[in-house]
């Protein structure tokens, strides 16, 4: 991993790069301490892969796939779902994302998750993480800004319309929320933010049947302190909203002393810019080679309304890859 670099080199570069209209990738880990920023040319094609909004479509398997895992033991989690809902009762948060960390065992390397997997944006670098994400983060269109936060899941087998995921009080009290603290960050960096779309359905296939995915699409101009300086801008409103919770700084204390592992880039963000336009995604949906296996990162939400059973179930319901 020579290529990361501290995470205050990450955010001069993006500035500058920005600045004089130079093409860069880049990647932020979940806790803003590393990461790295290259100009394409500098990027070692067998280290790094990357491709946003479908622009490196996923190839089709031609063996069968074999997926199995090993998520974190209900009594376990139930544990830690308590705690943050005490810290709820307290006063403390009123939505925080609780991750935990899943063994998998599959007959596919990262490399080929990356490849056959059909993702919006997706990210391999070479024996540590693959990433085949369904969340757009920030994109930048001049100075036009926008974010569009996923939250709130259900399967089609269990909601054929989406129904019942766009009624449900619990996942539209916890969509709502981190709908407001987006604004909220957006409105750190642009003025006039507004929300274009609220509570659209996306529909992800997976190897184990599709899924609803539940987003919306918020929008600002750019503040002039901004316009052209996105190392600034994402520094101002990292981590994601959608991944850690409201209020920020004191649901992040709650998140790190809570899940006793470390995210490392998951969560993160990683992103484009071709020089005049940049594309950024939420790293879920990411599974990381260690020195125990491979692991599936993966959590939800919680709430005042969350019951942990329907947490739990989540948090594996979310440990899919789209293969098919």
């Amino acid at each position: 991993m020579d290529l990361l670099i501290k995470y205050s080199a990450i955010i001069d570069r993006m500035n500058a790069y920005h600045l004089s209209n130079q093409a860069f990738v880049f990647a932020i880990n979940f806790s803003k301490t590393t990461g790295f920023c290259l100009k394409p040319y500098e990027i070692p094609k067998d280290y790094i892969r990357f491709s946003m909004n479908f622009s490196e479509p996923g190839l089709a398997l031609s063996k069968p796939l074999q997926f199995k895992i090993e998520p974190i033991q209900f009594i376990e989690y139930q544990a830690k779902f308590d705690r943050i809902q005490h810290q709820i009762s307290d006063g403390n948060t009123y939505l925080c994302n609780l991750t935990q960390a899943t063994k998998i065992n599959t007959n596919l390397n990262l490399e080929e998750i990356y490849i056959y997997s059909k993702a919006r944006h997706k990210l391999f670098l070479k024996d540590h993480i693959v990433v085949f994400s369904p969340e757009t983060f920030i994109t930048l269109n001049n100075d036009i800004i926008k974010t569009f936060p996923i939250k709130g899941t259900s399967t089609l087998e269990a909601d054929p319309d989406g129904s019942i995921l766009l009624n449900s009080s619990k996942e539209n009290a916890e969509h709502n929320t981190i709908v407001d603290l987006m604004r909220n960050d957006l409105s750190i960096v642009s003025n006039h933010v507004t929300v274009d779309k609220l509570k659209t359905l996306d529909k992800i296939d997976t190897h184990q049947g599709a899924i609803w995915q539940m987003s919306s699409e918020i929008s600002g101009i750019l503040k002039p302190d901004y316009s052209r300086k996105a190392g600034d801008l994402f520094d101002k409103i990292l981590p994601a909203g959608s991944i850690s919770g409201a209020p920020k700084a004191k649901t992040l204390d709650i998140i790190h002393s809570t899940e006793a592992y470390d995210r490392g880039f998951y969560t993160g963000v990683f992103g484009y810019f071709d020089g005049i336009n940049l594309t950024s995604s939420v790293m879920i949906r990411y599974i990381e080679k260690t020195t125990e296996g491979l692991v599936y990162k993966s959590g939800g939400g919680i709430t005042s309304h969350s019951i942990a059973e329907q947490e739990y179930n989540e948090l594996i319901k979310k440990v899919y890859v789209p293969i098919f």
